[in-house]
């Protein structure tokens, strides 16, 4: 570069035509998503030190930089995985609210209908149409809990669908962020000092996305590549690679599935992100519905078999069950690393008051059982003599003792309301009487209806009265999870707007910049032209 005025004035060129570049791109950038204002770094040339005195040398192009602040980036990442959880918690905690609550779909009037027509037949116990109203209502009890129970299977297979779609969208971001993280790392120069704004701007924008879907930790390296992490460490991104999530089946129930990254179980490594959002729907809301339902279900269906079966019917025979389970009472799933062992569970008559809305693991281990609850994950006191065992309303029998260390899942409340079957069609078997009387008195048929109001679930709780706590307790969630989810998108918007004040192009400060740097591309040309005058005079003086 050519020394003197004529040398400065071409440096004043060049830095305001890049100036000029800059602002120009910016403005045809101002409505392009995730796209951060650029400016034009100048800086002071090397002076000269001539006849006693340094000389400057005009301006340098130092940098071309975009605006980033670090602190706004991760509060937008924070804000979307925090939006992203709310609004998939509360979209899914609202259907199973309005399900539970709403009266022609919940359950409240199903049991009340069922009950008014054992009350109806205490009235009049030999009215053959009375009794064909209780056959009736004992069918469309059951197919009531039946269909809720399929509801909010339903309602499980969205949401292993959403979980599905949520981690092929996550897997597909990380894939991209780690080919930018190449790109970016080759196109840096300078040190470090020089980075590709554009790709920079790309892989913001696709960790934001990500964000929505999954709560990360970044690091960045010295080349521009970063390193993304989730939970306690995990490197989700590492340079040019990355981990992949899946998503695989629960041994004990393929409608349950398990979050793995690179084979290995991740399930509570995630605080926030739609992801989350889904996995606190399942574990929170819809998982202690499901067992609170199926309590009610099995607490009724073996409650009236017991009464049931201490009359007579009209045929003067004794009473058989109204209700059954059907395939199975208590299912019983076996680890898949055991050795033998063989499992039978069933419901305890006499101490149903005992029996949780939970799943419970039995775990064996040198010839003796322990059991946890894992609804709260405490441990049960077991008695010690081992098994056969009653305990929380279940009797529980080794049918054949494992090889070794073994697990078993018990699951008594979860399918209960799916399994519960109405058994009783002829409405002359409804056992009405007392047993020491085959005329027809009404002794049974009013023990049966004084079932509504006896304390006989957990916690003293009348049937109506442990739905109606699952249903309260649905609506809390539901209630707290519509103010999270307000809260949430407030917050991400107020983080989306600082971002646009910071980052974002602003047409009329452009506008100014284009004017001030046209005015001094202009005054850097007429420096040239006196440059150009003074040589034309200092060769005519010579001439």
């Amino acid at each position: 570069m050519p020394s003197g005025i004529l040398g400065t004035a071409l440096t004043g060129l060049m830095a305001f035509q890049r100036s000029m570049q800059t602002t120009s791109n910016n403005i045809a950038n101002v409505n392009t998503d995730g796209y951060s204002r650029q400016s034009t770094n100048l800086e002071s040339a090397n002076t000269t030190f001539s006849r006693g005195n340094y000389v400057g040398n005009g301006v340098d192009v130092k940098s071309v930089t975009r605006s980033y602040d670090q602190f706004i980036s991760s509060n937008i990442r924070t804000s979307a995985s925090a939006l992203g959880d709310a609004d998939r918690f509360q979209a899914m905690t609202a259907q199973v609210d309005n399900l539970m609550a709403n009266p022609d779909t919940g359950m409240t009037s199903a049991m009340k209908s069922f009950f008014n027509a054992v009350n109806t037949v205490a009235s009049d116990p030999t009215s053959i149409p009375a009794r064909q109203i209780l056959v009736t209502e004992a069918s469309t009890l059951t197919t009531q809990f039946n269909t809720v129970s399929s509801q909010l299977e339903t309602l499980r297979a969205q949401n292993n669908e959403y979980m599905q779609n949520n981690i092929d969208s996550i897997n597909s971001y990380t894939q991209n962020i780690a080919d930018l993280n190449s790109k970016i790392a080759a196109a840096t120069r300078g040190g470090g000092s020089q980075y590709p704004n554009e790709l920079l701007d790309q892989r913001d924008q696709l960790l934001a996305k990500l964000s929505e879907n999954i709560d990360v930790s970044t690091f960045t390296r010295p080349d521009g590549s970063i390193d993304v992490f989730i939970g306690q460490g995990q490197a989700l991104i590492s340079g040019d690679s990355r981990s992949k999530l899946s998503l695989a089946n629960s041994t004990t129930d393929l409608m349950q599935k398990d979050i793995l990254m690179n084979g290995f179980n991740v399930n509570g490594q995630f605080a926030s992100g739609s992801l989350a959002g889904a996995v606190k729907f399942r574990d929170q809301v819809l998982d202690p519905a499901q067992q609170q339902l199926g309590l009610v279900a099995a607490g009724l269906g073996i409650s009236f078999n017991e009464v049931h079966k201490q009359g007579l019917d009209l045929n003067g025979a004794a009473g058989k069950e109204m209700f059954t389970f059907q395939p199975t009472e208590v299912p019983v799933y076996a680890n898949n690393a055991n050795v033998g062992g063989v499992l039978q569970v069933s419901f305890d008559r006499a101490t149903l008051g005992q029996l949780h809305a939970s799943d419970y693991r039995l775990d064996y281990s040198a010839g003796s059982y322990s059991l946890t609850r894992l609804s709260d994950n405490s441990k049960v006191l077991f008695p010690t003599g081992g098994l056969p065992a009653t305990v929380e309303g279940m009797n529980i029998t080794e049918l054949s003792a494992p090889s070794g260390t073994a697990s078993f899942i018990i699951r008594p409340t979860y399918q209960a309301a799916k399994n519960l079957n109405a058994m009783i069609i002829d409405p002359k078997e409804i056992a009405a009487s007392s047993t020491n009387n085959k005329d027809g008195d009404n002794v049974n048929a009013l023990a049966l209806a004084n079932l509504e109001t006896q304390s006989t679930l957990t916690g003293g709780k009348t049937f109506s009265q442990s739905y109606q706590q699952m249903v309260a307790q649905v609506g809390t969630s539901a209630n707290a999870a519509n103010v999270s989810l307000s809260a949430q998108k407030a917050l991400n918007n107020q983080a989306v707007e600082a971002r646009a004040n910071f980052a974002g192009v602003n047409l009329d400060e452009e506008a100014a910049n284009l004017i001030k740097f046209q005015n001094a591309y202009q005054a850097s040309s007429q420096v040239i032209a006196i440059s150009r005058s003074l040589f034309d005079s200092l060769l005519s003086a010579v001439r």
